[in-house]
């Protein structure tokens, strides 16, 4: 556990967190500054900094856990929708070095808006290119 990880803080008891669930290797807790009343992160107990170093069967637990917090925040909360994030690496937004997902229940009229901007490839040459660099990648 890094020393300075507030994430790794929380699960050892040193720093207080409204946890809405937790088991031998996940944490779901409320976030302190929510887009959205009701927004809920959860994580991994053990110390991870991105997606990709998370072993496949503990990331699976961690999406289970967001899956029951999502339904929870439409039942519990009557959400009528439910925002699902991960950000991996500063230049991606991720704020905590840990990884996490944000669990955003939506309700029409909540004024939170995700300003998505889509781009463009230049053709369909070149995102078969970046497609075919992903595939040999996979394979690899």
């Amino acid at each position: 556990m890094p020393s300075d990880c507030v994430f790794c803080k929380i699960v050892a008891g040193e720093l207080p967190a409204c946890k809405v669930h937790e088991d031998d290797d996940t944490l779901a807790f409320m976030d302190i500054g929510p887009l959205v009343k009701g927004h809920a992160l959860v994580i991994p107990k053990s110390h991870y900094e991105h997606l990709t170093a998370v072993p496949a069967p503990l990331l699976g637990k961690v999406i289970a856990v967001a899956q029951r917090v999502a339904a929870a925040q439409i039942s519990g909360l009557g959400a009528d929708g439910v925002n699902l994030h991960q950000s991996n690496g500063r230049v991606a937004g991720q704020i905590v070095p840990h990884i996490h997902f944000h669990v955003v229940p939506r309700f029409k009229n909540d004024g939170y808006s995700w300003n998505w901007r889509p781009g463009k490839y230049a053709d369909r040459a070149e995102m078969d290119a970046m497609g075919e660099r992903i595939r040999s990648s996979l394979r690899a």
